[in-house]
């Protein structure tokens, strides 16, 4: 056959699935660990709001409604999601900070004590009084003081994260209680502008339609402030140098030391950006109980470490996203808002919360182990 017939010849081509090529480059674009944990997701709410239906079990039907998914869900998830997304580039450093709770009850005394002019920080008339901006800062910067304790117990002093962490969560504590005026909480409510932080709503005159029987409620500005950072994070995490230190010290620490990472500075920042976050929760856990009480942050390092692992954390360092916490704090609200809808108490709660954070570090793992082999391969 000639070349001329050759090239009058029509060309076939192998036919594709325009389906199967969309859904791949789909979940290329999300991510497989993100695409998991979606999915979870999609089976949580589908256990609340139709499983549970079959047991007999009231509530779940509430979970699709304005006044559940902005009153109580989006609000709960924030102070949660705030630790977390601190804790995540600790975290993916290869090491913890287990006192992020204490750093956050410090943050709410200390920013309740500047607005109120009461207390051992407030006393000092150190920051002015009355005022919404100077609280926030200050409560802020007593969690960023937090954080530097910490980053130098573990680079100074060389003290595993863990027990440094440790020690510290219960010093925090003790602390926030010394900062507040004979250990007791300090009142703001009548600081309608600083309340409004916790309580205040944005878009509430939008035209969007009622769902589950109840009107637009408006975003929480709680919410704003979490997507905001997140969004601040995922952009330091991902496409800075620092950000590509924090992997490359949870990866390789010889490594990292060897490519001219100062490994000790980069510690005690990423320390600061944890308490400094936590510090942000502590503000907003005032703004939100009206008061700055010492136990504001009791208890919320476990949700916080169990979303991050969750999210897709290695527990040896060096892999993890913003992205994937945030979706791992969605999962962890949904399933206390859930539980709280079909009526189980605190406890179960609690029990629930442990085998979640057990389940998410034994996947890390299994997935550590496979990586491993398939690279040994």
């Amino acid at each position: 056959m000639s070349a001329t017939t050759q090239d009058s010849l029509p060309k076939v081509t192998p036919a594709r699935s325009p389906g199967v090529g969309l859904g791949r480059r789909i979940a290329n674009a999300i991510g497989s660990d993100n695409l998991s944990l979606l999915i979870a997701l999609a089976i949580l709410v589908l256990l609340i709001t139709v499983v549970s239906g079959w047991f007999g079990m009231d509530g779940g039907d509430k979970f699709f409604s304005w006044q559940n998914l902005m009153n109580s869900l989006a609000q709960a998830i924030v102070i949660v999601g705030l630790l977390a997304i601190g804790e995540t580039v600790v975290i993916v450093a290869g090491a913890l900070d287990i006192s992020v709770g204490s750093v956050a009850s410090i943050g709410s005394v200390v920013s309740a004590s500047v607005l109120a002019g009461t207390g051992a920080v407030g006393g000092l008339m150190f920051f002015p009084t009355d005022n919404v901006f100077f609280a926030v800062v200050a409560g802020i910067l007593a969690g960023m003081v937090a954080g530097v304790i910490n980053g130098l117990i573990v680079t100074v002093l060389r003290v595993n994260p863990i027990i440094a962490t440790l020690g510290t969560l219960a010093a925090f504590a003790g602390i926030a209680f010394l900062l507040a005026p004979d250990g007791k909480p300090i009142g703001v409510v009548t600081q309608p502008e600083f309340t409004w932080l916790a309580q205040g709503r944005l878009f509430q005159d939008a035209p969007i339609p009622p769902l589950g029987g109840v009107a637009w409620t408006g975003v929480p500005f709680l919410t704003i402030i979490l997507i905001f950072v997140a969004i601040i994070f995922h952009i330091l995490m991902a496409y800075t140098t620092f950000g590509r230190s924090i992997y490359a010290i949870g990866g390789n620490e010889n490594a990292a030391r060897l490519a001219g990472i100062n490994l000790n500075r980069v510690r005690i920042m990423m320390y600061v950006l944890s308490g400094g976050v936590a510090g942000l929760a502590g503000v907003l856990l005032s703004a939100r109980t009206t008061s700055g009480n010492p136990i504001n942050g009791v208890g919320f390092e476990l949700q916080a470490i169990t979303a991050v692992f969750l999210g897709g954390a290695a527990t040896a360092g060096g892999k993890g996203t913003i992205v994937g916490t945030f979706l791992a704090v969605i999962i962890v609200g949904v399933l206390n808002n859930g539980m709280n809808l079909l009526g189980f108490n605190t406890f179960v709660q609690r029990v629930a919360l442990g085998l979640l954070l057990i389940g998410a570090v034994a996947i890390s793992q299994w997935r550590q182990s496979r990586e491993a082999k398939a690279r040994a391969k």
